[in-house]
């Protein structure tokens, strides 16, 4: 039986580790994450089979699938996707995507002046938007070619977390004692806030 507050499933496939979590409005009921990368395919089924049953939840009794949208690992993302379909199809609820950027925000929620999530591309470029310290998106997503001078006006304005497994190169070559750094990839337990603006 559904409580008043919305029960979503989150699905996060976009990096190299995936994660499941059961959220009822802002609150994890339970989560699963890989300990080795690339196993989407083998343990994503598996951690939705365990969350909920931890829960004591069926997929009928939640009120949506939110799965991370990209960008991303294609065949991930491709994992996740296809996943979260199959269960809105058979429980009949909706299926939402969240950006996978928005997710790494969140998780920098409130850490810094801004935020800019930053996912690795190739060399030096990756995806990346800046996001404000309440992770209101203020820029475009985009591919950018890192260097030392990358992000310096906004450096200039204050603290900026950079955030996600991108953030390492450019603490190679960023200098700025406003620069604070986190390596760590997108989690599912993160999704809830974007899945759900109205918590």
């Amino acid at each position: 039986m559904k409580m008043n507050s919305p029960i979503f499933i989150l699905l996060e496939t976009s990096a190299e580790c995936c994660s499941v979590a059961i959220s009822r409005s802002e609150e994890i009921l339970a989560s699963r994450k890989t300990e080795t990368s690339r196993q989407h395919a083998s343990m994503l089924a598996p951690f939705v089979r365990d969350t909920l049953a931890e829960c004591g939840l069926s997929v009928r009794d939640c009120d949506a699938v939110a799965v991370s949208g990209g960008p991303g690992s294609y065949t991930g993302l491709r994992v996740g996707v296809s996943t979260a379909k199959g269960l809105c199809f058979g429980a009949g609820i909706p299926l939402i995507a969240v950006d996978t950027l928005e997710i790494l925000a969140w998780q920098g929620h409130g850490r810094a002046d801004r935020i800019v999530p930053m996912l690795d591309a190739r060399r030096m470029e990756v995806y990346c938007a800046v996001f404000d310290s309440d992770c209101r998106k203020l820029s475009a997503t985009e591919a950018k070619i890192l260097d030392e001078t990358s992000f310096g006006e906004l450096l200039a304005q204050g603290t900026v977390l950079f955030i996600g497994d991108g953030a390492e190169k450019f603490s190679k070559v960023c200098n700025s004692a406003n620069a604070m750094f986190d390596n760590g990839g997108p989690v599912a337990s993160a999704m809830a806030h974007a899945a759900n603006p109205s918590i």
